[in-house]
């Protein structure tokens, strides 16, 4: 049976719009702006720039072996960090005040082999409307392998799966270019959700980047490297790149604290309105931590995030305070993990605990 497509209350005047007015007080109290600064736009040069060199020292001046592995081994954390930092605010179209600027940040993702298209539908539209309702978020639809949430229904692999799901994320990367991809665009739609009709362009953004990025990871390096060196060096890079990016994106929203709540009766009607919704569905790890911030791009402060996707994250660590005490005004809970491994912690008893019938 599929689920009905949520509706959030209507509330006035609503948690959020109180929010929405604070924030706005304090960057027009800086005098500042709400996108990227020239701090997220030199990271993004020094990214970009460290991909481009480590990709031609490893295709066309590959070193001895060892440094080769080493070299991989930082390609895929660049990867990740460009997709972190990047692509993620580029889509969301606070990557900088220029909406050309957002567009070829948001395109990063589509030279490193996913769609642009595909992931503004499944994570800008359905997963920032409907965050842990399962059947509509598909973020925690893993078919079979995996339950997130009690409402999926339970398979007996399920009580290894906090076990085996490492394996699996670090397959993530490689899924999503070379299936995930081509599935929603044969199938026309993210899990239950259609898809919007692709015009030509999007047909053509779709092949062209998908054909150029299969010449850059798989056909030019193979005929550099020979069959053996280019496997070693594609598996290190997509498998490190896809544990980084499953584990960052999960501790947001699979973990002991935060909600999968469900619609009620046939209209799908949420108890909570939508800004609410977000915060019990989602938690931050490791405030504090400016080299995890750096690294992630702020996705630790995914609260802050989910309520304001059109900020970029270079601002998160000064709003999270009026979040913080907005939310302790309102009775509402605001779920933070001090450091990184609390959170791991809590995304493996969560997956324990799902794995019980």
């Amino acid at each position: 049976m599929s689920t009905p497509i949520s509706k959030f209350p209507a509330i006035t005047p609503s948690f959020h719009s109180v929010l929405k007015h604070r924030t706005e007080v304090y960057f027009k109290e800086k005098g500042i702006s709400s996108h990227g600064n020239l701090q997220l736009f030199f990271k993004a040069i020094l990214l970009v720039t460290a991909f481009i060199g480590l990709y031609i020292h490893l295709v066309f001046f590959t070193p001895i072996w060892f440094i080769a592995l080493i070299e991989a081994i930082i390609l895929g954390f660049v990867i990740s960090f460009i997709g972190f930092n990047v692509m993620h605010d580029g889509s969301h179209g606070s990557f900088s005040n220029y909406k050309w600027l957002n567009r070829i940040a948001a395109y990063s993702v589509n030279v490193l082999g996913a769609s642009s298209f595909m992931w503004n539908v499944k994570h800008n539209i359905i997963h920032h409307t409907y965050t842990n309702i399962t059947g509509l978020d598909d973020d925690i639809n893993a078919g079979i392998l995996l339950r997130f949430s009690k409402f999926q229904k339970f398979y007996k692999i399920h009580r290894f799966q906090h076990l085996y799901v490492w394996f699996l994320y670090s397959l993530l990367y490689m899924f999503w270019v070379f299936f995930t991809d081509y599935k929603k665009y044969f199938l026309h739609k993210v899990g239950s959700i259609p898809l919007k009709k692709l015009d030509i362009l999007d047909h053509i953004m779709f092949w062209g980047f998908k054909a150029l990025n299969l010449f850059l990871f798989i056909a030019l390096p193979l005929y550099t490297l020979g069959f053996v060196w280019w496997l070693i060096g594609f598996l290190t890079i997509n498998l490190l790149a896809g544990i980084v990016l499953s584990v960052v994106f999960q501790l947001a929203h699979t973990v002991e604290l935060t909600s999968f709540p469900n619609p009620e009766g046939k209209n799908g009607k949420m108890e909570d309105e939508w800004a609410i919704h977000q915060i019990k569905t989602t938690a931050d790890f490791s405030p504090n931590s400016k080299i995890i911030s750096w690294c992630v791009g702020g996705l630790n402060f995914q609260v802050e995030h989910h309520l304001f996707p059109k900020i970029s994250h270079v601002h998160y660590p000064a709003i999270s305070k009026i979040i913080h005490s907005t939310c302790e005004e309102f009775g509402v809970p605001y779920f933070v993990y001090p450091k990184m491994r609390h959170a791991i912690v809590s995304h493996f008893n969560h997956l324990r605990n799902m794995g019980r019938a």
